[in-house]
């Protein structure tokens, strides 16, 4: 079995490559551990920034999105029960988020694939690379009814997710593996209740952060603030509506709607950067490479940034036969992940609640809050961020 790119990994960053490099006629093949229904079922959260929405609208597969998604112009930040609005719209001249699931994106861009001709292989096992050091790099797999395979490509892309086999192909001697476990995890549930807020709200209380946000009209997703080591049978639906309330419910007499819980986890958070991003005809993208705390809404994102630069330079190694791109591609992807490493890892702690701070620190989080909300220059540092800050390399405004 041969093509010129073989992809590990059927999440949105192996998906979109997948897609981008067919636009450019360049043939690849997805491996998937999972099954198609997996995939497309496991629902994750989903917040947009300009640039995904641009990419997803110019590769042709937006059409879904901006019927079922919704537009998002800003944000608020709560703290001692008063809400502050970020109009992102505004501060940042017209650019805005889109929050539409994470698995709508993957359904959306499995569709496309298959409806073109292209080839995934689900439920994959056994998955290893070989000779990424050489010009043949191989993938050893076995498919769903077990028969053994060997895929030669030019190029790997592991797009595997953090416990993929991908990133431990880069040697130990070069490879760089840094990362930050924060004390906080996030209690999620879905909810069948009404829209609460038209906008995000990040509440910040003594008693910890809490998210509310939205699914659809009947359906909501909320978070709150939890130890990572609790257990989720320690949560009844009514003490998760009662620390949510208290948690969101405004001075001026706003209160959350609440009704049945139809799912519930906890999640632990993490900071996560690989360096470097590449070795030899290996390449990796999305959470292979790096994971951030999804209090900015970042994961989804990088991982379509980093297969824009890799989708470039697979583009002119074919077109030019020029490597330098390639050879970037590491240099060009982490100088943005660092960016919204920065800015999720700020996020994350002016929000969330350590109890572990002395009375001090606690009340330097709430000044931040203040001066974040009262000042017009960090209003827009917040909202360029959130937003997305652009691609910064040569070719960047070429989508697709």
């Amino acid at each position: 079995m041969k093509t010129k790119v073989g992809i590990i990994g059927a999440g949105p960053a192996g998906l979109m490559l997948s897609h981008l490099l067919h636009l450019e006629g360049i043939d690849s093949i997805v491996l998937e551990s999972r099954s198609r229904e997996e995939i497309e079922g496991t629902i994750r959260a989903g917040v947009l920034e300009q640039g995904t929405v641009d990419l997803i609208n110019a590769a042709g597969l937006g059409e879904r999105m901006m019927k079922e998604g919704k537009i998002h112009h800003g944000i608020e930040l709560q703290y001692n029960g008063q809400r502050h609005r970020v109009n992102m719209h505004e501060l940042t001249e017209g650019k805005e988020i889109m929050v539409y699931p994470q698995h709508e994106v993957i359904k959306d861009l499995v569709s496309a694939r298959l409806d073109a001709g292209g080839e995934i292989f689900f439920n994959v096992e056994g998955v290893s690379l070989h000779g990424i050091s050489t010009e043949s790099p191989q993938i050893l797999f076995s498919d769903i009814d077990g028969e053994a395979h060997e895929l030669h490509c030019d190029f790997i892309a592991g797009c595997d997710g953090f416990h993929g086999p991908s990133r431990k192909m880069i040697p130990e001697l070069f490879r760089q593996e840094k990362q930050k476990i924060y004390p906080f995890g996030w209690l999620g549930i879905l909810a069948e209740t009404p829209i609460a807020n038209p906008e995000l709200i990040y509440a910040n209380h003594d008693r910890g952060f809490a998210l509310l946000s939205t699914r659809t009209p009947e359906l909501q997703r909320h978070y709150i603030q939890v130890d990572p080591k609790d257990d989720i049978s320690n949560w009844s639906d009514d003490r998760i509506w009662t620390e949510l309330k208290t948690r969101v419910d405004t001075n001026d007499g706003w209160k959350l709607p609440d009704g049945p819980i139809v799912q519930k986890n906890i999640v632990s958070m993490r900071s996560f950067v690989c360096e470097p991003m590449q070795y030899g005809r290996l390449f990796i993208a999305g959470d292979a490479a790096h994971i951030v705390p999804p209090t900015g809404a970042k994961g989804l994102n990088l991982a379509m940034t980093d297969i824009q630069v890799l989708k470039q330079g697979i583009l002119r190694f074919y077109q030019f036969g020029e490597k330098e791109l390639l050879n970037k591609y590491s240099e060009i992807a982490l100088r943005r992940i660092w960016k919204a490493q920065r800015f999720s890892y700020w996020m994350t702690t002016m929000l969330h609640t350590d109890h572990n701070k002395t009375s001090f620190e606690r009340s330097i989080q709430l000044s931040e809050l203040d001066y974040v909300t009262s000042s017009r220059t960090a209003l827009k540092s917040l909202a360029e961020n959130y937003v997305g800050l652009p691609l910064e390399w040569e070719g960047s405004s070429l989508l697709v």
